[in-house]
């Protein structure tokens, strides 16, 4: 393909201050004596703008010769260089600051350097062909000799660079630059192939520790089990595929790629005994591999073309996170990555945050995604009594639409075939442009058009365009999983069965945490009692004269007070208030246990590897 004649350049080699150096080259022709560059505010997969130009200092320009130029700052993101009539060569130079350690930004010390495109280089947007950033650019890497480097980016040669090495790739345009998200570390590189794809799994601990290599190996296993799963259902890809991850003491996330993940877990995840950290590592891991087909090759329709510098919201993050969520999940059960209890396990989690917030019953999952820009990614301590996470939300909602689509298909398709079928026929690579992308009705057509879905189009309009539509109980009971209050302590009377309050747990529903040695309220509860009286900020001081420094201690102090009222001393921006405050019964949420379902359930979880083979 042809060359844009744009080179990218960074340097790690001097990591002492946490600045990466950064050099664009921009070779002529130039299309006018002005070009203009921008920085992307926008990251795909994020859905909210970011201004990563914060971290850009010592700014300069210079000409073939070494001569400088002059840089204008223009608008929040732009930069302009005049006077190119004779110049044939533009080289921009600058310090990045890299001390954010987040999948979505650069991170650089002794130890690694992760970098995110976006986050890193300026793009030009005026003063050469429009053309040229639809051409193969070359990205180069000089890093200290002992790093390897991990990405999707096209390798082309290593070479010694004084006492470093220079590490050249190229991106087929400026799509693939942006999503050409590197890992550089002296860690190995773990290589396996999976159906005839190559495969990596490249770590870096934020504390330089060592994973237990019983855990890592187990961990690798899994990914070969869950990527054979994903395999089975849409077919393997051709491009190798990189997996990225960091432990941390207690970060989490991750970021897709179109043949890569970056995904951050606590390094607990890989030392023995944490299954609850383990169980998420897995899952994290196999919902970022979904994304290859959901989100990555299959996009909503406003983001064939990404416009990087303004927001372009879609009402469909339901779909592209929730079903994501569903079956990155589902395949990990599948592929024997997760036993039974850690899949019902994992549902109790989520049933406990769904019945906590209130918000089901004020936001539907299609405004819910229109308005991730303002309110998900902006939350604050009142949001989930009015908004939901149509992660979560989306989730349950694509486990009600499976039993749905199940039970009036005798079991043939479900909520992945779905999906399967809309990747097959609205995939950015189709050949009718046309039929690129998805829309709403895409969804709806292509669910209508299967075997038993040819009357859940008003299903779909209910649970994904109205609030508190969503039945969990049909839909768990459509796949014979109980589902219902866990039981509470009772005691027999002659012939009634009454509660023991004096053993019942009482709750004011807020959350609270500690912090310094005070235990503060965070956020209320769904139905919470002391919602007009407790503030979010607010001190929980005392409880009937008992001095409270924790949420144990609390729960402790109104063990048995159920329908009474205690007294509660507390701290309003450093003013000491008391009011008597009203206790509730906690409530007995329905939640779910292990069962081995019904036949529709055995069909969903069922193995499709030997299918495939």
């Amino acid at each position: 393909m042809k060359s844009s004649n744009v080179v990218f350049r960074v340097d790690a080699t001097d990591a002492g201050d946490q600045r990466l150096f950064v050099e664009i080259e921009v070779s002529a022709p130039f299309t006018s004596s002005a070009l203009k560059l921008s920085f992307p505010r926008w990251v795909p997969g994020s859905y909210f703008l970011r201004e990563p130009i914060q971290h850009v200092s010592h700014l300069e320009a210079f000409d073939e010769k070494g001569n400088s130029l002059k840089v204008v700052r223009r608008n929040v993101d732009s930069i302009v260089i005049r006077d190119l009539a004779s110049v044939s060569k533009v080289r921009i130079c600058y310090k990045l600051l890299c001390v954010e350690n987040t999948v979505r930004s650069n991170h650089l010390d002794e130890s690694h350097l992760h970098m995110m495109p976006p986050f890193t280089w300026f793009l030009p947007t005026s003063g050469i062909e429009a053309s040229r950033m639809d051409s193969t650019h070359t990205v180069e890497f000089i890093l200290p000799s002992n790093w390897n480097v991990s990405t999707q980016l096209k390798h082309q040669q290593t070479t010694s660079h004084g006492s470093s090495k220079r590490h050249s790739f190229t991106a087929e345009h400026r799509d693939a630059l942006l999503d050409g998200i590197a890992e550089c570390n002296a860690n190995e590189i773990h290589r396996f192939n999976v159906g005839g794809r190559d495969h990596s799994l490249h770590y870096w601990d934020a504390g330089g520790n060592t994973p237990n290599q019983i855990m890592l190996e187990r961990f690798i296993q899994d990914m070969k089990n869950i990527i054979s799963e994903h395999h089975a259902l849409f077919g393997p890809l051709d491009e190798p595929y990189h997996t990225i991850l960091h432990l941390t003491d207690g970060g989490r996330g991750g970021l897709e790629h179109t043949n890569s993940q970056t995904s951050m877990v606590p390094r607990t995840s890989l030392q023995p005994g944490h299954v609850e950290d383990y169980r998420d590592l897995v899952s994290l891991f196999s919902h970022e591999y979904v994304h290859q087909w959901n989100v990555k090759r299959l996009r909503p329709k406003r983001f064939i073309d990404y416009d990087l510098q303004r927001e372009v919201n879609t009402d469909l993050l339901w779909w592209f996170e929730g079903a994501t969520s569903w079956i990155g999940d589902i395949m990990c059960l599948r592929s024997g990555a997760w036993s039974p209890d850690d899949y019902f396990a994992d549902m109790k989690r989520k049933l406990k945050r769904h019945h906590t917030r209130s918000g089901s019953s004020c936001q539907a999952l299609c405004e819910a995604s229109h308005e991730a820009w303002i309110h998900l990614y902006r939350s604050h301590a009142y949001s989930r009594e009015t908004q939901i996470s149509y992660y979560l939300e989306g989730e349950l909602t694509m486990f009600a639409l499976d039993a749905e689509l199940r039970k009036r298909s005798k079991g043939e398709y479900g909520v992945c075939d779905l999906m399967k079928v809309l990747y097959e026929k609205h995939n950015i690579y189709v050949e009718d442009t046309s039929l690129r992308g998805v829309q709403y009705n895409d969804i709806r057509k292509a669910l209508t058009s299967l075997s038993g879905g040819r009357r859940l189009g008003s299903f779909l309009d209910d649970i994904t365009k109205e609030a508190g539509n969503l039945d969990l109980a049909r839909a768990f009971s459509l796949f014979g999983l109980d589902y219902k209050p866990s039981d509470e302590p009772k005691r027999k009377e002659g012939t009634e069965t009454v509660v023991w309050e004096q053993f019942s747990q009482g709750w004011l529903g807020v959350h609270v945490r500690s912090q310094g040695n005070k235990l503060k309220v965070t956020s209320h509860m769904q139905d919470s009692p002391v919602r007009e009286q407790l503030q979010v900020g607010d001190e929980i001081v005392a409880v009937d004269g008992v001095r409270v420094v924790n949420a144990e201690q609390l729960k402790s102090n109104l063990k048995g007070k159920v329908g009474t009222t205690v007294r509660v001393m507390y701290a309003r921006n450093s003013v000491m208030q008391e009011g008597l405050l009203n206790v509730s019964l906690e409530p007995n949420y329905p939640t779910v246990s292990t069962s081995d379902g019904n036949r529709l359930w055995k069909i969903t979880i069922q193995s499709r590897q030997a299918d495939s083979a």
